[in-house]
C-alpha cells in the first residue's frame, strides 16, 4: 500500500485534480459511450455537436436517428452508438424520470453500459468513489508492478483492495494523464517520469535511458 500512495502523491504533483465540478451524469455517460474505441479528441467534438442540438435525455430518445448519426459521426461505429444512446435515453425516461442513476447495479443494466463507463459516471456525475479501469489504468498498474492481471476488470477489483477508498476517484484521472503523456504504449518517456523510481518496468531498462 505504501507504494501506491507514494505513486499517488507524486502524481498529484504532476497533474493537480481538478476534474469534478459537479459534471452533468447525463453528459458524462452519453460521452463515455461515444468514447469507447475512438480518440479523446474525436469524443469531445462529437458530445459537444450532439449536445449543442440535443442536451437530455427526452431530447435525444425523441430525436430523429438519421440526425443523431450525423452529429456524432466522428465518434466512430456511429450507427451502433446512435441506437445505444437513443435506447439508453428512452429507458432513462420511462424508468429514472430522465435522470442518471447512482447506483452501479442499474447503471450496469443500461445498453452499452459496462463497468468502466459505469464507474465512470459515478466519479465524473457524481463524485462517487470508484475506479474506471481503462487501458490507461489497467496497463500502467500492471507496468508499475502494483498489480498483475489480464483484463482491466481483474486490474478494478485488485485496485480496490490496495488503494484506499479516498483516492479511488483519483486513480483514473491520474492514470490516464500520466498514459497521455509520459507512460506511453509503446516507448514510454521513462527519463521524464516522477515515478520511475517505484515503477518494476523501468528497473528492468539500462540505467543511461
Amino acid at each position: 500500500m505504501q507504494k501506491i500512495l507514494k505513486i499517488i502523491k507524486l502524481l498529484e504533483k504532476d497533474y493537480p485534480i481538478n476534474f469534478y465540478s459537479g459534471k452533468n451524469p447525463f453528459n458524462v455517460l452519453i460521452s463515455t459511450i461515444l468514447s469507447q474505441r475512438t480518440r479523446d479528441e474525436n469524443t469531445l467534438n462529437a458530445s459537444n455537436k450532439l449536445f449543442s442540438k440535443f442536451p437530455t435525455a427526452k431530447k435525444i430518445a425523441n430525436a430523429d436517428i438519421s440526425k443523431i448519426k450525423k452529429l456524432i459521426k466522428e465518434s466512430g461505429f456511429y450507427n451502433v452508438k446512435a441506437k445505444r444512446i437513443k435506447e439508453v435515453s428512452r429507458i432513462l425516461l420511462e424508468k429514472y424520470n430522465g435522470k442518471v442513476p447512482n447506483e452501479l447495479d442499474k447503471l450496469l443494466k443500461l445498453p452499452g453500459v459496462g463497468r468502466k463507463t459505469a464507474n465512470c459516471v459515478l466519479v465524473y456525475g457524481f463524485n462517487i468513489p470508484a475506479i474506471p479501469a481503462d487501458t490507461h489504468v489497467h496497463r500502467i498498474s500492471n507496468r508499475i508492478g502494483i498489480v498483475k492481471t489480464k483484463t482491466p476488470e481483474q486490474t478494478e477489483y485488485e485496485l480496490m483492495k490496495k488503494v484506499p477508498k479516498k483516492y479511488w476517484v483519483n486513480i483514473n484521472e491520474l492514470f490516464v494523464k500520466q498514459g497521455q503523456t509520459i507512460c506511453n504504449p509503446i516507448k514510454p518517456k521513462c527519463n521524464k517520469c516522477s515515478i520511475r523510481k517505484l515503477c518494476d518496468f523501468s528497473k528492468k531498462l539500462p540505467k543511461n535511458i
